[in-house]
């Protein structure tokens, strides 16, 4: 990953919302909310929470709990409170390397597709487990995260990114399969955390269908929606790019509504 990796500024975090949201995010959003409803937590900690699309999920599924949705990258952050309105949510800028938090507080910590973005991951495992504890939830704290499986699994995203390999075949951006789909060994993963020290480890691996109404929706989140956005504008014209990759998306799905495989892996962390 590099420094730009995680930058996420300007009309990023709007575009980041309204196209990838629904495209990728919603459905393990909802996921997610699942999986900590059933373990009724009563004070949860979000890390990376970016346009606050779990922690909308989170404050439907949890009425009872208080929420603490954190992100280093402000302006993401400020776009998640100014659309999420809810006493129940307490936001705040926080690096998940360095929680500001202290030792036992939390009873589940969450992380959608996050932790690929984290610089050192041992050390942001390590945090989670220091703030995790409350011993509300039996036997004990829970973090509850998920990752995208390898590029291969996920076809738009895979698509875009050869349509671009292809315009910048002598520097291809690579940002997509560089970082968000960058982590997604589970055996590492398992022992990074075991290493951190979670006594359990579980990893599902989930699919799900990616919709959107159109092949250029779909291209404009991801070539203008994230840091891949930086990348294409270093080598060329971000409008012909976007075209470039909306033609071959639209060549394998058609011209109307597209609908593909997602698939990524849930993992569930035991204090």
């Amino acid at each position: 990953m590099t420094t730009n990796d995680a930058s996420f500024a300007g009309s990023i975090p709007a575009l980041y919302d309204r196209y990838l949201g629904p495209l990728i995010f919603e459905p393990y959003a909802a996921d997610l909310a699942r999986r900590l409803a059933a373990l009724k937590p009563k004070r949860v900690l979000e890390t990376a929470a970016g346009t606050g699309i779990v922690t909308q999920a989170l404050a439907r599924a949890l009425p009872n709990a208080e929420i603490v949705a954190t992100d280093l990258n402000q302006p993401m952050l400020d776009f998640a409170a100014a659309k999420i309105k809810s006493p129940r949510i307490i936001w705040r800028q926080a690096d998940a390397t360095k929680l500001p938090f202290d030792d036992k507080s939390f009873d589940a910590v969450v992380c959608q597709f996050g932790v690929m973005f984290f610089p050192d991951k041992g050390l942001a495992y390590r945090e989670a487990r220091r703030v995790l504890e409350r011993h509300i939830l039996k036997p004990n704290g829970r973090f509850v995260f998920n990752v995208w499986d390898r590029i291969e699994e996920n076809e738009i995203t895979h698509i875009v990114t050869q349509a671009l390999a292809k315009l910048f075949p002598a520097d291809p951006p690579l940002f997509m399969k560089r970082t968000p789909h960058g982590y997604h060994d589970v055996d590492k993963i398992k022992g990074e955390l075991v290493d951190a020290g979670f006594r359990r480890v579980a990893v599902e691996t989930v699919a799900y269908r990616s919709r959107a109404p159109s092949a250029r929706d779909a291209v404009v989140g991801f070539c203008e929606g994230t840091p891949l956005r930086a990348e294409i504008e270093a080598r060329g014209d971000l409008a012909a790019a976007t075209q470039a990759a909306t033609e071959t998306v639209a060549a394998r799905f058609g011209t109307g509504p597209i609908d593909a495989k997602i698939q990524a892996h849930v993992i569930t962390a035991t204090a």
